[in-house]
């Protein structure tokens, strides 16, 4: 039955890198497990239980629901805006520049895809006016999008945190310094291939689309707005402000929504709506992947995979921490995703991590920085495919541009995590 689980998983891999819808995907490979095993209702059990989980609903929900708030305030904008405001000024350091500010937007709105729209639309042009080659301008925009790496609101933390059996402040605390090296590797490798292939000056626009750039007036208050939450998660797990303590990730986001609404003086009810949308759509399509990804666990777990990969991994330390660092790593390049691989991974082994020698919190960390930088080389991932096309270039040209960064920083999340 272990061979036939691991066709099944094979099959499961072949589809996600197919690009089959995710969730369809891991419920069919979970399910199909289950009845092989003769317990169908494994998997049945498993959805069931994933729906529930309080932590993880509470955090992805409301951090998604306030950025939503922050979509529809346009204050999303102002920061994005005053971010490129400072970068026309600083010539030099444009390309890296666009790396770490996409970097540190992501923080603040936790959606790869996302974030590539909103800032792409602004950087990408702005750097091309400013004679950056379209590929290498789309790179560097590319390059930032695993800032999410830092927010409460990311799936992975959340669950990470709940397994660990920690708030979600102690897991982002754990990783973020190898997150801000990551970062600083990818600002500089896109910067180092940007001089290399000499793109990194003499473009000029075939229109004046791209030398038309212009940004809008930016109200401080308004850019201020979307940090405020992480601001004051932050100062309240340093204690530097001992009210704030105690604050979860729900409070922050609802005392940010209220912020807003006196800040902005925007319509309150359609602030709800946009509030209750956001949560309604994380739940659909974030926590939609927990959900699936843990019937694919519970599938592995009633045809008996999971307890045979985990004496696998017990007979050699050495190699949980290649499969924690690289697994999700390679699926992720391959499939554009790497979400699916880390939270598998997370689900089955990071609760035995202590078997391996391992912290709970470190092997989560690992698995899923790993699965995020594999994303960031993607040709294939939806941010990739954003930037390409706000840039006019080919998805493959950004991932080559990018693939020494991401490969240079798994590595170094070794030292770091490790």
């Amino acid at each position: 039955m272990i061979y036939v689980g691991i066709i099944v998983i094979l099959a499961a891999v072949y589809c996600l890198i197919k690009q089959y819808e995710t969730r369809m995907v891991l419920i069919a490979a979970g399910l199909a497990m289950a009845v092989l095993s003769g317990n169908p209702l494994a998997a049945f059990d498993a959805f069931a239980k994933a729906m529930v989980t309080s932590g993880l609903i509470q955090a992805i929900c409301s951090v998604m629901g306030f950025a939503f708030v922050m979509k529809y305030t346009g204050c999303d904008k102002h920061l994005i805006n005053l971010l490129a405001s400072v970068l026309v000024k600083a010539r030099p350091v444009l390309i890296p520049g666009a790396t770490l500010g996409t970097f540190l937007i992501n923080i603040a709105l936790p959606s790869a895809a996302g974030v590539s729209a909103a800032v792409g639309t602004i950087l990408i042009p702005l750097l091309m006016a400013a004679g950056v080659f379209p590929a290498t301008a789309a790179a560097a925009v590319y390059a930032g999008t695993f800032g999410s790496m830092l927010s409460p609101g990311l799936m992975h933390n959340p669950f990470v945190a709940k397994i660990a059996g920690v708030g979600v402040m102690e897991v982002i605390k754990a990783h973020w310094v190898a997150d801000v090296v990551c970062a600083l590797i990818g600002a500089i490798c896109v910067t180092i291939m940007a001089f290399v292939l000499k793109e990194n000056k003499g473009y000029e626009p075939a229109d004046s689309a791209g030398g038309g750039v212009v940004l809008e007036k930016v109200n401080p208050l308004y850019a201020l707005m979307p940090v405020v939450p992480v601001l004051l998660l932050i100062i309240g797990a340093t204690g530097a402000i001992p009210a704030l303590k105690t604050l979860g990730v729900p409070h922050a986001m609802l005392t940010g929504v209220l912020l807003t609404i006196v800040v902005t003086r925007r319509n309150p009810a359609e602030m709800t709506k946009a509030f209750f949308d956001g949560m309604g759509n994380s739940y659909g399509s974030i926590m939609g992947i927990i959900i699936a990804a843990g019937v694919f666990v519970g599938g592995m777990e009633a045809i008996g995979l999971v307890k045979a990969f985990i004496n696998l991994l017990v007979s050699s330390t050495a190699l949980v921490k290649a499969a924690a660092t690289f697994g999700p790593f390679v699926l992720a390049v391959i499939a554009g995703s790497g979400d699916a691989a880390a939270i598998a991974f997370n689900q089955t082994v990071t609760p035995h991590a202590a078997q391996f020698g391992m912290t709970q919190i470190g092997m989560g960390s690992l698995a899923t920085l790993s699965g995020a930088l594999g994303r960031t080389m993607s040709p294939i991932a939806g941010a990739a495919i954003i930037c390409a096309t706000i840039a006019g270039v080919n998805p493959m040209e950004i991932a080559k541009r990018n693939a020494l960064g991401m490969i240079i920083a798994v590595f170094a999340v070794m030292f770091v995590l490790l």
